[in-house]
């Protein structure tokens, strides 16, 4: 009769464990994205200020970035959190995510190389400056949450912010080559950097495979 006790006790405590992480998940999302709506606010502003592909690209993505992070809130929601079929149309979304950012940023590169030249952002500097080192730490613990909980969805959605990491490198290599040394075609060769990194990440998160 010890064991049904102690059976218990166990079933108990994984699914406290669970609900845990089911929170941390959700709290992980939340605050992700309210500091993404201020990179996208900044960037953006910044971007179109300076006529920067790069800036306005690494904006776009920190949009992204809250679609993918409100993905993940969905489905850890009510009755949907451990439902296949959730798991799965989640995993499709955030992996749209990838391709229409690589497209966009593609698309805006090209228009760039073509057209007018961007000028020096020294407020996208600053802000490359400070997502480049945050984004990793950021992207690590939505990625350990993801494998305890077993959803392919959060750890793609965990490499978006890794992604970001790399975005930041790009542009701060772009914005700097172009603010010290007069190097105007370096910003949108960044975003082409970007765009490149975006749809590998797409082509990852389709098959499935662990991201970044």
């Amino acid at each position: 009769m010890a064991a049904e006790p102690t059976l218990l006790w166990v079933v108990s405590g994984t699914s406290a464990r669970r609900a845990r992480l089911l929170r941390r998940a959700k709290v992980l999302a939340w605050g992700g994205n309210a500091w993404h709506l201020v990179e996208f606010a900044i960037a953006v502003a910044a971007g179109i200020a300076a006529s920067s592909v790069a800036l306005v690209g690494f904006g776009i993505d920190a949009l992204i970035e809250v679609a993918a992070g409100a993905v993940v809130v969905w489905l850890f929601s009510g009755r949907r959190a451990g439902s296949a079929s959730a798991e799965r149309v989640a995993q499709r979304l955030i992996t749209a995510s990838f391709f229409a950012l690589a497209a966009y940023i593609a698309l805006d590169s090209a228009h760039a190389l073509a057209g007018d030249h961007p000028q020096p952002s020294w407020i996208g500097i600053g802000l490359a400056l400070v997502t480049a080192p945050t984004m990793p730490l950021l992207a690590r613990a939505k990625r350990r949450v993801g494998r305890e909980l077993g959803s392919r969805a959060a750890e793609s959605e965990a490499g978006q912010n890794l992604l970001c990491a790399y975005l930041s490198v790009a542009l701060l290599v772009g914005l700097g080559a172009n603010a010290l040394l007069g190097w105007w075609w370096a910003d949108p060769l960044a975003g082409v950097v970007i765009a490149a990194v975006a749809a590998r990440e797409g082509v990852t998160a389709w098959r499935g495979d662990g991201c970044c």
